[in-house]
């Protein structure tokens, strides 16, 4: 017969998230993961099958920490005024308690760039063309915009996403409300 886990998995799901959330990928060691979840390798690769696996884990239990503002942004229709919405909310769940400054997913892009992990990159890259994605839609809502405009503009948005994931973990509230208002200045 098999042994019940002595543990539930989304908790230590949970914790394994905001271990990678903290330090990164690379960063962060079995060791780590077994001292921060509470749970020895063994448990681990039984439930997980390897520190990837629990890392994408992690991501889906972020994904789903975050669906709220994304869902929100999804049926909102009031085009530019969604995506600065967006944009606040995004800063807004970064400081919520217990959740680590910066974007998870904005990291885990940015550690990955150049990476082989075909797994991961995937979900990131899924990710960012979701939110560019949803970017060209609002965007789309004014009709005096063409389309070349809409394209480069929600390429710059999402740059400045991944400019203000960066600032969360560094800069005041103060300097992140100013970048967020001169971002939109000329969208």
């Amino acid at each position: 017969m098999a042994r019940k886990k002595a543990y539930i998995e989304e908790e230590v799901i949970e914790k394994a998230m905001g271990l990678f959330w903290r330090n990164g990928y690379e960063s962060t060691s079995m060791q780590m993961l077994e001292k921060e979840m509470g749970i020895n390798k063994f448990s681990i690769y039984s439930s997980f099958g390897s520190k990837q696996g629990v890392f994408l884990e992690s991501l889906k239990n972020y994904n789903k920490k975050i669906h709220v503002i994304f869902d929100k942004f999804k049926n909102a229709n009031n085009g530019v005024q969604d995506i600065k919405d967006f944009f606040y909310d995004s800063v807004h769940i970064s400081n919520l308690e217990g959740n680590h400054k910066g974007c998870l997913v904005t990291n885990t892009y940015n550690e990955f760039s150049e990476s082989d992990d075909p797994l991961i990159s995937n979900q990131m890259a899924a990710f960012m063309d979701n939110v560019k994605t949803l970017f060209i839609e609002k965007l789309s809502m004014d009709g005096t915009k063409d389309e070349e405009t809409i394209k480069k503009q929600a390429n710059f948005l999402l740059l400045a996403k991944h400019g203000l994931a960066a600032a969360t973990r560094v800069n005041t509230q103060k300097e992140i409300e100013d970048y967020i208002e001169m971002t939109f200045m000329n969208i």
